[in-house]
């Protein structure tokens, strides 16, 4: 039985994956600090004898590591981090604490330990705001516009620095905006809660025009579980996600129809962004992980309102 680690583990994609590995008869230990994460999300998993759920800072280095140790993990998936971007947009140093320096914890963890096996949950905020660009895997010159984007791909480069010197097999996946049961903050969310407070009125960031794909959980966990079981040594790198897209306009109003709302008036705060370091539309090159014959069971409308449909309205 291989023993694995899920930093993050507690919470809204960490969570899922927890599920799919203890189904696969593996031994789980999730590891969270539960700024984000929440302990009812694995809640139905304590009853397991193979699941283990331990509160910490993983960008405690030396905790981490003999974590490692004490529960000989074998593999990592390595998902903690700052994922609420507006927050880091106030308050920079979240995404070093949390994005940044919990990589560093993990893959040195994982060198004092001799553990060769790694996932990295990354993002697309990687390529910043490049549009009329093909955007691959391969592309040079990065140059993320957020702070959560900046952190994440120094951590794609330690990553890759560790990963050489220390013999790792490495999979990164470059996720879009991932939504799904146990989402705890973004657009919809937002949009719930601003309704809840005033069903006659909802403020808008930017001009709702802004349009992204939008990838359903379970189809994203389906994918790590399915490449992380046969990547090889070194790091491969794929970005991942639907071919369609939603604007938040489209969004707002199967909010709406979910809520049963009607004649709402909608207001814009202007501008072809919601805030700093958002981006108005993005779209990235999918050819590689659709070249293996992958694809995910959900486009972005079906995601969002998949996402809808789970939440106890």
């Amino acid at each position: 039985m291989e023993n694995i680690m899920i930093t993050g583990g507690a919470g809204f994609i960490g969570s899922h994956l927890a599920g799919k590995l203890l189904a696969a008869g593996k031994k789980v230990v999730c590891v969270d600090n539960f700024e984000l994460g929440k302990k009812e999300n694995v809640e139905k998993y304590l009853d397991n004898p193979h699941f283990k759920l331990v509160e910490l800072d993983v960008s405690n280095v030396d905790a981490l590591s003999e974590l490692l140790k004490q529960e000989e993990i074998e593999r990592v998936y390595h998902l903690a981090a700052n994922s609420d971007i507006q927050k880091s947009a106030r308050i920079p140093g979240v995404d070093f604490t949390n994005t940044f320096s919990t990589t560093y914890a993990v893959v040195e963890g994982m060198r004092r330990n001799g553990i060769k096996k790694l996932f990295f949950a990354s993002t697309s905020a990687v390529y910043g705001n490049k549009s009329g660009i093909n955007l691959t895997e391969s592309i040079g010159s990065l140059s993320p516009i957020s702070y959560y984007g900046g952190a994440k791909l120094a951590s794609e480069a330690f990553i890759s620095s560790y990963a050489y010197m220390n013999e790792m097999e490495v999979l990164i996946f470059r996720f879009p905006n991932v939504i799904g049961p146990n989402l705890t903050h973004g657009v919809i969310f937002d949009f719930i809660r601003k309704l809840q407070n005033n069903p006659a009125e909802l403020e808008i960031l930017g001009d709702g025009t802004q349009c992204k794909p939008y990838l359903y959980v379970l189809d994203l966990v389906d994918a790590i579980m399915e490449f992380s079981l046969k990547q090889g040594k070194g790091v491969e790198i794929y970005n991942i996600g639907v071919e369609t897209a939603t604007t938040v306009k489209e969004i707002a109003d199967m909010v709406c129809s979910k809520l049963g709302l009607k004649n709402v008036t909608y207001k814009y705060t202007g501008g072809n962004v919601g805030w700093k370091g958002d981006v108005p539309a993005f779209q990235y090159d999918l050819s590689k992980i659709y070249a293996t014959g992958w694809r995910p069971a959900h486009n972005s409308n079906e995601s969002v309102q998949a996402t809808l449909d789970s939440l106890n309205l």
